[in-house]
């Protein structure tokens, strides 16, 4: 027998609710696990140890403390931070430690107001001692041009510096709190706490439920309705 149209209907409201159902219960477990995998950064960040001096690359999070030389030559300004309502940029200077090791140190704020001349920072001369929270290369977000302009950078990046200096000797960079050439810290590191992914998580989930019922009551509806046609169809037959 042919298949009526609220059979087709039928068919294709549970081929589209199953879709849904299965999305929400696909996102929502990635966010369980998502909160698993924070739950795991955490407490990497809270065990990481405090070094002076490393001559292997520090792990996530590591308090790190340096002594060398800067290259103020090569300071470059990450734009458009804030901090207390003030415009400024984040001091980057690269800061070679007395193993020959290079290192990228981001020094703290400083306030430019709005205007676009090129920023300049004071940057002490000689030997320097400094201590800061290690971070490993992080993946930056949509860039729209050229992330360097001038001495300012949108993104904070090592490549800017591969030309001059080649590469630097571990794949990250120290965001400093306290020593010389020092600034005003700004930075935080950014770990969203795991009981927001599960809040996410259950929001899925409740979706995908939603989207059961919906897919059920509807579905059943529709049945119904083609059945009640399928019996329509069958009187006229006979009763021609």
């Amino acid at each position: 027998m042919m298949k009526t149209s609220r059979q087709w209907r039928f068919y294709s409201w549970c081929f589209f609710w199953s879709l849904v159902v299965a999305l929400g219960a696909y996102l929502g477990l990635w966010q369980w696990e998502r909160a698993d995998d924070k739950r795991l950064a955490l407490a990497v960040r809270e065990t990481a140890p405090a070094l002076v001096q490393p001559t292997v690359q520090p792990a996530q999070g590591a308090e790190v403390t340096l002594r060398g030389e800067y290259l103020a030559e090569h300071t470059l300004y990450l734009d458009n931070r804030t901090v207390e309502g003030r415009l400024g940029v984040a001091v980057l200077t690269p800061l070679r430690d007395s193993f020959g090791q290079l290192w990228l140190v981001q020094r703290g704020f400083l306030a430019t107001g709005p205007h676009r001349d090129p920023p300049q920072a004071t940057t002490p001369s000689g030997s320097v001692e400094l201590t800061g929270e290690w971070q490993e290369v992080q993946e930056g977000g949509p860039l729209y041009g050229e992330n360097r302009e001038g001495v300012r950078l949108q993104q904070l990046s090592l490549e800017p510096w591969r030309a001059s200096l080649g590469s630097f000797s571990y794949a990250g960079w120290v965001h400093a709190s306290e020593g010389d050439g020092v600034l005003i810290p700004w930075w935080e590191a950014s770990v969203m706490p795991p009981s927001r992914h599960i809040g996410y998580a259950f929001q899925w989930w409740g979706l995908a439920l939603a989207a059961l019922v919906v897919m059920f009551f509807g579905g059943r509806k529709l049945r119904c309705d083609a059945t009640q046609e399928e019996s329509l169809l069958s009187k006229n037959k006979q009763g021609e």
